[in-house]
């Protein structure tokens, strides 16, 4: 049974079976716009942010990162790119801060690290010190002291 969604130029919009079937279209029991296209209709905007980012397939849920960050944490300490992270502040030799734009809800986040610099071998790191706006990253090397990495990257969950 095809439809056929016809608009008219009093803004109104027709959905219509092109069959003798009787067909009901059920909405939201909400008010306000479910879905627009931008002026020149090369966007769509009206989309929930959860349904537009989610790829997942299966029954399991799925959960977006809440912030990110890679960051150069040797010499003056620079972020290469970020989501959701403001700045990093170096506290001393190996030890950061990392601080969110927008803080967590409470401090019951996941973080994964990934950490890298020479040697290779003996990169180790480990968030610690969590809070909802901020938490704490060590960088150590295989004798476990503090250890400044030329690359160090997070993910947060929430």
């Amino acid at each position: 049974m095809p439809l056929v969604l016809t608009g008219a130029t009093s803004g109104s919009t027709t959905l219509q079976s092109t069959d003798a079937v009787t067909n009901t279209l059920t909405l939201p029991a909400s008010t306000g716009t479910l879905l627009t296209t931008t002026g020149d209709g090369s966007g769509l905007t009206g989309i929930p942010a959860p349904a537009a980012l989610s790829t997942a397939s299966g029954s399991a849920p799925s959960y977006s990162a809440r912030a990110w960050v890679n960051f150069n944490g040797t010499g003056t300490v620079a972020i290469r790119d970020s989501g959701n992270v403001s700045s990093i502040t170096d506290n001393s030799t190996g030890n950061y801060t990392v601080n969110f734009t927008t803080a967590m809800s409470d401090a019951n986040y996941a973080v994964a690290d990934s950490i890298s610099g020479s040697p290779l071998s003996d990169a180790i790191g480990g968030a610690y010190t969590y809070s909802a706006g901020s938490f704490l990253i060590n960088t150590r090397n295989g004798v476990n002291a503090q250890a400044d990495r030329t690359t160090i990257s997070v993910v947060v969950f929430r």
